[in-house]
């Protein structure tokens, strides 16, 4: 018999419902694939060889949409639904952090997407260890955050990669993220606070 568990991440992203007994699915060896991929795009993104990054930014997108739908159809596991986002965020920020250490994205943007997540996380341990947990539902605007996020990422790595250029594309890209950004870690402080 298969128990059924449910869980939220910190960032209120919801992780679902899976088999706590299976570990090796077809969905969790691709998330841990895109995973093991994060190392990989920093180093291609480091050596400048960004049109790699891209198309690997790319792969690690179609393969989250892919493990997703396998997982919706019946290969759902607990450890898929924990490390499914954890994969995606672990993307996404170090995409910002090096992109930003090798001045392609503003470094003050980089540590913004960094602060709001260490910042929901913190909260939550914080709010934990106090013995009062809370349980964050994901907000329109942190979807819109994450969004606009991987956006951004993938246009920088498609422009720098093949040489074009957009910059208010750009520059419009960075304000809306850094608006979101701020906006959706304020709408968890304010949510958390009105919880106790």
């Amino acid at each position: 018999m298969q128990r059924r568990v449910a869980a939220t991440m910190p960032d209120g992203t919801e992780l679902g419902t899976g088999s706590s007994s299976a570990l090796l699915t077809v969905p969790n060896i691709i998330t841990f694939a895109r995973l093991c991929a994060v190392p990989l795009a920093v180093w291609l993104v480091l050596q400048r060889r960004i049109e790699e990054a891209f198309y690997l930014f790319v792969a690690a997108g179609l393969s989250d949409a892919v493990d997703g739908w396998l997982a919706r159809r019946g290969a759902a596991s607990a450890l898929g639904a924990l490390l499914d986002p954890v994969a995606d965020k672990a993307l996404l920020v170090t995409m910002y952090v090096t992109l930003a250490a090798v001045s392609i994205l503003p470094s003050w943007l980089a540590i913004l997407v960094v602060f709001r997540d260490a910042l929901i996380v913190g909260g939550v341990v914080c709010l934990a260890v106090l013995g009062q947990p809370v349980r964050i539902r994901p907000l329109l605007i942190s979807k819109l955050n994450t969004g606009l996020q991987i956006v951004l990422i993938a246009v920088t790595l498609l422009l720098v990669g093949f040489d074009l250029a957009a910059p208010i594309l750009i520059t419009v890209l960075v304000w809306a993220v850094a608006a979101s950004t701020l906006a959706s870690g304020g709408a968890y402080v304010w949510k958390a606070a009105r919880a106790r």
